[in-house]
């Protein structure tokens, strides 16, 4: 089975590329969603335990614990230690079932490969991207969003063109939504080849 890892920078279209590949067959397990999960069930009490306060009613309050630990390295390295280990075990759950179930291709959605050594998990790598005047448009429209956080965002991510030289398959999503999902079917397509 090919492991297939799927990232981009901030609205550059990943989620939507994840659901492409998901309507194509292909089994995609999504880092953010699992995380969501996560701070629903199992990683409750550890976080409760590491930041006290931060949860309620058998969950993670996602806007207490990003009060507790967005401005503060110490605390940030903190919860990743918790929950990065947890998201990995998911993942590579996911990947066993999917491996004896024959599939010949995953994808696993990694909204930070790069940047958390997460290429040495897949054997191929998808990069999203989009020209900067689209990413900024359609990250700006999300609520809560400025330009600050923008750029803090973007601040701590690997740079879009290094992204793209790293990547063994590019999906532009600023050509529309039929051109990336061509790009999924030819991509696909050469896997499976």
């Amino acid at each position: 089975m090919i492991v297939l890892g799927l990232t981009g920078s901030i609205g550059m279209g990943k989620s939507t590329t994840a659901r492409m590949f998901a309507e194509a067959g292909v089994p995609v397990h999504d880092s953010d969603e699992t995380v969501h999960r996560l701070y629903a069930g199992k990683a409750t009490p550890l976080v409760e335990a590491a930041f006290p306060g931060t949860t309620a009613d058998g969950s993670v309050d996602r806007t207490k614990l990003g009060t507790r630990v967005l401005g503060d390295a110490a605390a940030l390295k903190q919860l990743e230690a918790i929950i990065h280990p947890l998201v990995r075990a998911d993942a590579d759950a996911f990947l066993a079932k999917h491996r004896n179930a024959g599939e010949s291709i995953a994808v696993l959605d990694i909204p930070l490969l790069f940047e958390t050594g997460g290429r040495r998990r897949v054997d191929k790598v998808v990069v999203v991207t989009a020209p900067a005047e689209i990413q900024r448009q359609r990250v700006l429209a999300r609520p809560g969003m400025s330009e600050e956080k923008l750029a803090s965002i973007l601040a701590k991510q690997v740079p879009d063109a290094e992204k793209r030289r790293l990547a063994d398959f590019v999906i532009d999503t600023g050509k529309g939504l039929d051109a990336a999902r061509a790009a999924v079917a030819a991509i696909i397509a050469e896997l499976r080849g």
